[in-house]
This record gives structure tokens, C-alpha cells and sequence, in this order.
């Protein structure tokens, strides 16, 4: 489903868009880049103060900006991590956490509305897919937090709600602007875009020339298993995502992210670990070309899933390091104000049922 609007959407506009824009409306060229100015601080039309009171008053009745209105703010007593539930402009809300490192400031970020992938350990597939998110209601989730939390932004994943590559024009006009001096200017190095395994957007994203790494998610080491776990996996086998992650890799040059979720007595035994280094060697005889994050399970209470010891999770990453690989356990970060995707959104949606 998309979204119908009768507003028009500046937010996803590039400077030569906006400059478009503001002529047509009888405005100089000069507005279009005050407009993009406030537009990258988080600040919405009504607050463009610079600017005259009637073009404000019109640009907040015809235009949309894509800045999401903060419902919810949930900051972790453990690690600071902040997790945002957004709500967007026809009411829809979406999820955002941001995370803080020595070497910066990452925000996952969501994609779209819901989704329809139906991954069996994601919450937030539940409900399926309601709409696709905007470019403008990309980079609103970003500046939005900015602005409120008073710190740049210097990576961005998108691994939260949705399915980027199943939102595909979006989320690649969305990649240019973020990555443009115009916009926020994060580096395409400092982001990752993650699937769970739509083939042919995969290649068309190789031929974007944008400089971000593919996080694919493959949570599996077989077709059977994999497609009792991900859906997708009954169009695209694992022979062709893997295929695809190759090509990526060989024409960008770019390390290929493998996502593995550990379910206990799913998919994280000793032979497990074994079988998924025999998959993934066919395919990067060089180990350096790929880096395995390693994701203990999250609850969610519709999957029955649960994460495996902190044993049996080590013993995992050690069985893929003596293969070769380098493999990392991801840190769970914001464990008391549930960070892991969908959860806030899903709560809110049961709540208002």
C-alpha cells in the first residue's frame, strides 16, 4: 500500500529540485537554500524564521517536510542508547535507536511502515506491511533526533523497521541525499543498508556507485531451514543472494556484512558453525572480504525464539573464527527499553486496538 498526499514533499527534493520549486512559486532562488538549511537542523516550516511569515504559512499548508513528531523517548540506564517512537504525518509511527561509540554517533533507522517480509523472529513484520517510508521521512528520522538530542549523527544503518531494498527508489534517493554536501553529508562509508535477500535490487544498488556496505541478513546456513525462518528465501535460494553479495563485493569493493541471528536450537549448534563457514567459503575464499555479525535472538513473544547461552553463543564465533572469518557478537545495546526493532511500534499498536 502506498501512501496517498496531496501536499508537496520537500523534504525528498535535491537543492536543484528545491530551486525548482521555489521559482515556481514566485520565491528567489536564495529561499531554496534557507529552506534546506532548516530542513537539515530538524525545523519544521512554522519555525523557519527567516523567512517571511506568509511564505511559511503557505509552505506549512501545501509542503511537506518529512520531520516526524517525537511520541515516545526511551533512554537506556545501561548504555544511554535512545530509542525514538516517531510519529509521521498521516499518524503512522515508526521506530529509530540511536547508538553512541568512541568513534561516533549511529542511528537505525527505519525504512518502512510495518513490512511485509514475515520473518518469523522479527516483530516487526507482525501486521505486515502498511506503507513505504519517503526519502524525506528517511532523513526526517535522522535530523529529528539531531536536533533533539543535540548531537551530529555520523552513521547510519538501515536495519530497522522495513525492508530497504523493498523500498527501493526511496531508499536510494534517500542514500544520495544523505551522503550530499546539500543535505547531512554523512560519509556512504559510515553506512550500511540491510536485506533480507531481494536479488535484483541488490544489483541494481551495485550499479548506484554509492560507496555503502550490504549488510545482507542470512540467518540460515540452508535453503530448508532459511526458508522455514525468512519467506523470501522461497523466491530467492540462497545460492542467488549469496551470488549477488559476490558480485557486490567484486564491483565495489566494498566488505559484504553477513547478519546471522542466533535462535537457541535453531540455527546455533556446533555443526551449524561449521556448515555456514563450508557456505560462505564457496563463495569469499577470502575471509577479509566479509565480516559475520553474530545477533543473539531477541524475545519476541509471538516467535517462542530465545537466544542460546553465553557460551554456546562464543563457542559459535570461535568455531567461524578458526575457519577463518571474523565474526563479532553484537552487543545488545538498550536492553531495558526494548531497542530491538518493532517492539515499541507493536506495543503501541496492541495498546490501541
Amino acid at each position: 500500500m502506498s501512501e496517498t498526499r496531496t501536499k508537496t514533499d520537500l523534504g525528498s527534493m535535491s537543492r536543484a529540485e528545491l530551486e525548482d520549486y521555489v521559482r515556481s512559486i514566485g520565491e528567489s532562488r536564495f529561499r531554496a537554500a534557507q529552506i534546506a538549511d532548516w530542513l537539515r537542523r530538524g525545523v519544521d516550516f512554522p519555525e523557519m524564521t527567516n523567512l517571511p511569515a506568509a511564505l511559511r504559512a503557505r509552505l506549512a499548508a501545501e509542503c511537506e517536510s518529512g520531520i516526524p513528531k517525537i511520541e515516545k523517548k526511551l533512554v537506556s540506564a545501561v548504555d544511554g542508547t535512545v530509542k525514538y517512537l516517531f510519529a509521521l504525518s498521516d499518524g503512522e509511527c515508526v521506530e529509530t535507536v540511536v547508538m553512541f561509540y568512541k568513534h561516533g554517533t549511529t542511528a537505525c533507522i527505519s525504512s518502512q511502515v510495518g513490512c511485509r517480509m514475515g520473518c518469523r523472529f522479527c516483530a516487526s513484520t507482525i501486521g505486515g506491511k502498511v506503507r513505504d517510508l519517503r526519502p524525506s521521512e528517511m532523513l526526517g528520522q535522522l535530523t529529528a533526533a539531531s536536533r533533539d538530542l543535540g548531537e551530529r549523527i555520523d552513521g547510519v544503518v538501515m536495519m530497522g523497521i522495513g525492508e530497504p531494498l523493498d523500498n527501493y527508489e526511496n531508499t536510494v534517493k534517500f542514500l544520495h541525499l544523505v551522503t550530499s554536501p546539500d543535505s547531512l553529508n554523512i560519509g556512504a562509508r559510515h553506512i550500511s543498508v540491510s536485506t533480507s535477500g531481494i536479488v535484483p535490487a541488490i544489483a541494481a544498488l551495485e550499479k548506484e556507485n554509492l560507496q555503502i556496505t550490504l549488510s545482507i541478513s542470512l540467518h540460515a546456513s540452508n535453503d530448508t531451514r532459511r526458508s522455514a525462518l525468512m519467506p523470501v528465501n522461497r523466491k530467492w535460494s540462497i545460492d542467488e543472494l549469496l551470488g549477488a553479495a559476490k558480485h557486490y563485493f567484486d564491483a565495489t569493493g566494498r566488505r559484504v556484512s553477513v547478519e546471522y541471528t542466533l535462535i537457541a536450537g535453531e540455527n546455533d549448534g556446533e555443526d551449524d558453525a561449521k556448515e555456514l563457514a563450508s557456505l560462505l567459503r564457496r563463495y569469499f575464499a577470502r575471509g577479509d572480504a566479509l565480516h559475520i555479525n553474530l545477533i543473539p535472538v531477541n524475545p519476541v513473544k509471538e516467535s517462542g525464539f530465545s537466544a542460546g547461552s553465553r557460551e554456546s553463543i562464543e563457542a559459535f564465533r570461535l568455531s567461524l573464527e578458526r575457519a577463518g572469518f571474523t565474526a563479532t557478537v553484537r552487543r545488545t545495546l538498550g536492553p531495558d527499553i526494548s531497542a530491538s526493532c518493532g517492539q515499541l511500534r507493536r506495543k503501541r499498536e496492541t495498546d490501541n486496538a
